[in-house]
């Protein structure tokens, strides 16, 4: 059974998180952030290593493992009867984060609308990342080089998934509109049989 699904994408910093917690706290929607998967993972095992080692260059963790954790932590949610996926639609966000991710999770997915939130302007992205790593103590956001080597990362490894998914799927919703609106247009594009 594929799972019913909307993901949230967009570069880091756009509100990818922020607006993931709102419909998942609807009911009938789940949502997974694949960072909170990595955040808490437990950095002594060998693939917790492995994430810090790519995460603190930031680059992208590979994709097999990616979508291995991602997959037991779904699993773990349905076995545990917190996501039913029956009659609740999975929301997320961070993953797929690549073209090949996407091409994985092609058969454990049925991805009904991509919520891309657009924000051009990178030096506002960079602006919120710092902001967000003093609020919720997110070092991985708080070095500017770091920062923008992860936005060239996502431009480069991460866009082109828009693409995968083409523009039948994709609906571009401005990310600089306060949270509360661009969870309206998100909503409303829910609401017209997305």
């Amino acid at each position: 059974m594929k799972y019913r699904t909307y993901l949230i994408f967009g570069a880091p910093g756009s509100g990818k998180g922020t607006q993931g917690k709102i419909l998942g706290a609807i009911p009938r929607f789940f949502h997974c952030a694949c960072g909170d998967v990595f955040r808490q993972l437990d950095t002594r095992t060998p693939v917790g290593k492995a994430f810090v080692e790519y995460s603190s260059r930031g680059e992208l963790v590979p994709d097999e493992i990616t979508v291995k954790l991602w997959m037991a932590r779904i699993a773990d949610m349905v076995g545990g009867h917190v996501f039913k996926p029956d009659i609740d639609a999975l929301v997320l966000d961070g993953i797929p984060r690549s073209v090949h991710q996407a091409e994985i999770m092609r058969e454990m997915i049925e991805v009904k609308r991509v919520f891309h939130l657009s924000c051009p302007d990178r030096d506002a992205l960079v602006a919120r990342l710092k902001k967000r790593a003093v609020k919720e103590s997110r070092f991985d956001d708080a070095n500017e080089e770091t920062i923008r080597r992860r936005l060239e990362t996502y431009e480069e490894e991460s866009k082109p998934v828009l693409e995968f998914y083409g523009p039948g799927l994709v609906k571009d919703i401005d990310a600089t509109q306060p949270p509360v609106r661009v969870l309206m247009d998100i909503l409303r594009a829910v609401d017209d049989g997305a």
